[in-house]
């Protein structure tokens, strides 16, 4: 091998080391900073906590409503509440009571992000809600989250927004040229879970999603374990605010609450 070739080969080393050791910084992008108090972002709504299995304190957003069914929001992998407001708002006008989660890491929360951190935050907020009927709304990564927790705590129904197969289909979408199976250390492997999970679920994608391609989303539900329910938003974006507060979505995540009041 010649001395141009072990440069290189050197040099590929040393950035898939890099990689290894900085990838959830590439992964996770939380907004760190202390948000306001949840009244007057959300009407109505009070700042809660909780503590996690493993020790940390998180705050998040209740919004409490006369329906019987809640709905347990876990976000994507960027923000932090705040930036689910609008979601928030549209759900408490038709009723529903909404908890508004932040992992660690975001939102003033203490810790960092990772895969096993993800799931024990969801966790504490699924028990911070006791008993009573929850659908668990999950958008891009918090839709691997909450799936995940569906396993331990069934919901009365799930909504996944822009769902993966797992994080690493998700990756090589976003970087092309690099290994990423062979890189992760976090995976999420919604594809695989959501084969056990027997509520009724809902998978909504548009169709211009370049973050998350439709086709990933669509092979989510037809992975899905119990019925599912699909929708498609025509010419929408993974950050279109169609995708987040829109009224297809919305509409959608009402009726399977309805659904789920009817049928309990």
């Amino acid at each position: 091998m010649t001395r141009a070739a072990l440069v290189i080969v050197a040099v590929l080393i040393l950035l898939l080391g890099l990689l290894w050791v900085f990838q959830r910084q590439l992964i996770y992008l939380p907004d760190r900073g202390q948000v306001p108090p949840a009244g007057q972002v959300v009407p109505g709504a009070r700042d809660v906590s909780f503590t996690t299995r493993d020790g940390l304190r998180l705050g998040a957003w209740y919004v409490p409503g006369d329906h019987d069914v809640t709905v347990l929001v876990a976000g994507g992998n960027a923000g932090n509440r705040w930036h689910r407001a609008p979601l928030a708002r549209a759900l408490a006008a038709h009723g529903l009571p909404v908890l508004l989660m932040d992992y660690r890491g975001y939102g003033g929360n203490p810790g960092s992000p990772t895969e096993e951190g993800l799931y024990l935050d969801a966790l504490a907020a699924r028990e911070f809600l006791g008993d009573g009927p929850v659908v668990y709304f999950g958008e891009s990564l918090g839709a691997a989250v909450v799936t995940r927790l569906a396993l331990e705590h069934p919901p009365a129904g799930l909504v996944l927004r822009s769902p993966f197969t797992d994080l690493a289909a998700a990756g090589q979408v976003n970087y092309p040229f690099l290994p990423v199976r062979l890189l992760l250390r976090d995976r999420f492997p919604v594809a695989e879970r959501i084969a056990a999970v027997k509520a009724p679920a809902v998978v909504v994608y548009g169709t211009r999603d370049t973050i998350v391609p439709a086709r990933l989303s669509r092979a989510v539900a037809e992975a899905a374990g119990g019925q599912v329910t699909t929708v498609e938003l025509d010419g929408a974006g993974h950050n279109d605010l169609s995708m987040l507060a829109g009224t297809e979505l919305i509409s959608a995540v009402v009726l399977l609450a309805e659904r789920v009041r009817e049928r309990d």
